[in-house]
């Protein structure tokens, strides 16, 4: 039979039993193994690398021997107990020093002693200095109990030593997280699976100025501003009821009295089968920078009206221009339709007030084609059909996009399917890949009998719109029924990441 010797070793180690102080419990055994088997020797023996040690020893002072002189590395190798009754007539044994010279053993039986891994660490034995033809099968009974409770006793030991290697471990790790904790700048907390909470750095204490365990369990809500109680204890009970992350902005009693706005996060810590452990958590001050966003949003609602009043202002010049001189007033017309789209679009994704700012529609590619289609619009039934993906999009496209498709929008309505009551325009939104691609298809328009030369500013518009200012490309395709056209524009270019 083989083994492998470093397991053996390691787990030995893990039992602790070799080269300790006699205990009671294994000393118990072998004078009951002794007495049980009428033998004046018993010993409860582990085999180590060179060496057999004695945990445990009746009638023999010595507590080890060499393992090449040892019987119990022989008997540790079987399922049942060794037996050997007459050690000099066994030629394993016969040139023994410890059969041949002191303490003169004849007569030898060992249970082994394996361990839960199948690893076999030594036996309980008992010896005679005379022969003898065996053990009854009550003696040898008992003797593999014995063996058995040897076992039992050690495995406990182990189970403990682990448990308390990992308390250590545990207690290391907490010491040295509770000493990062409380020197980072940021309030951290942890909580149970339940939300109890039960631990908060000392940063938290400086903060909010609360006695040391104040604010324990349930008790945190009480630096919490009273209006915005309700609505933590709502996001960290969804927290606790679906294991999402927790995160909120609240104000937070500072220990000068004052009410500053924080933000609150958390995150579960989870085992191996996604049950969560422990919450950990922090609380960051975000007064000072939540004051500064407010004021910045001030400035720009009143650089946006500004803007807009700019825009109305061109406008009316372009009428009163209009007006003056009447040979340019399809010109005019012309400018003052593309002004009033570029109004449309800062409107759009600058609208007035941080709440307006929420709304999904201000960022999307959708909702700023239906404004710049609004004009064209027809009470009875829509003309302008915008379906498909919906990508963001920000002030930094918005522009180009609202040249673009004002020009589209516009050339229809002079040359295509709008300019006809019947006439439809369809445009259809898809992602594919890294790319936007928006297909324009107008049908019903008049029947085009050549395919329109557009040489003009406003074909110009349209390809610095697309190429310069959106990295993208346009395909036009002339049908009998007006515009077909494939716009292509990498998603980079309609939205900031």
């Amino acid at each position: 039979m083989t083994f492998d010797e470093e397991q053996r070793a390691q787990i030995l180690a893990d039992y602790g039993v070799l080269d300790v102080q006699p205990e009671d419990r294994f000393d118990a055994i072998v004078t009951f193994a002794g007495e049980l088997c009428e033998a004046p020797i018993a010993l409860i023996a582990f085999v180590g690398r060179d060496r057999q040690w004695y945990k445990a020893a009746r009638g023999i002072d010595i507590c080890e021997t060499p393992r090449e002189h040892s019987f119990c590395a022989h008997a540790m190798l079987g399922d049942a107990p060794m037996i050997v009754p007459d050690a000099r007539q066994d030629p394993r044994f016969v040139d023994n020093p410890l059969v041949a010279g002191s303490p003169g053993i004849r007569f030898y039986a060992g249970a082994p002693l394996v361990s839960r891994e199948g690893v076999p660490l030594g036996s309980l034995c008992v010896i005679d200095m005379v022969p003898r033809a065996g053990l009854t099968p009550l003696q040898q009974q008992g003797l593999n109990v014995l063996a058995a409770q040897v076992m039992a006793l050690l495995e406990a030991r182990r189970q403990l030593r682990l448990v308390e290697a990992h308390d250590r471990l545990l207690a290391e790790s907490e010491h040295k997280f509770r000493i990062l904790a409380d020197t980072m700048p940021q309030m951290i907390w942890s909580a149970l699976p339940d939300g109890h909470n039960d631990y908060f750095n000392a940063r938290w204490y400086e903060y909010t100025g609360v006695d040391e365990g104040e604010t324990d369990g349930h008790e945190w809500d009480r630096v919490f501003h009273p209006e915005d109680q309700p609505l933590a204890w709502a996001a960290w009970r969804r927290s606790l009821a679906t294991g999402e992350t927790y995160e909120i902005e609240y104000r937070m009693r500072h220990h000068s009295g004052e009410y500053r706005w924080a933000l609150g996060r958390a995150l579960p810590m989870r085992d191996a089968d996604g049950h969560i452990m422990r919450w950990f958590g922090t609380c960051t001050d975000i007064h000072d920078t939540r004051l500064a966003a407010e004021q910045r949003e001030l400035v720009a609602h009143e650089l946006s009206h500004r803007i807009k009043n700019i825009f109305a202002v061109i406008a009316g010049l372009i009428n009163l221009s209009a007006r003056t001189r009447p040979e340019m007033r399809d010109l005019a017309e012309d400018l003052r339709t593309r002004v009033l789209a570029l109004g449309r679009a800062h409107d759009f994704v600058r609208p007035n007030g941080s709440a307006s700012n929420q709304e999904v529609k201000h960022a999307r590619l959708q909702g700023l084609l239906v404004e710049l289609f609004s004009p064209y619009g027809d009470d009875d039934q829509p003309r302008l059909d915008v379906t498909g993906a919906d990508p963001p999009i920000d002030d930094r496209s918005a522009t180009p996009l609202a040249l673009l498709f004002h020009e589209l929008a516009t050339n229809a309505s002079k040359y295509g399917a709008l300019s006809v009551a019947r006439g439809r325009v369809t445009v259809e939104i898809v992602n594919e890949g890294g790319d936007c691609v928006i297909l324009w298809r107008e049908s019903g328009g008049p029947k085009i009998d050549h395919v329109p030369e557009f040489t003009g500013f406003g074909s110009r518009l349209i390809a610095l719109s697309i190429g310069a200012q959106l990295h993208g490309t346009i395909d036009k395709d002339w049908t009998d029924e007006g515009l077909s056209a494939r716009i292509r524009i990498p998603v980079e270019s309609l939205a900031r990441r």
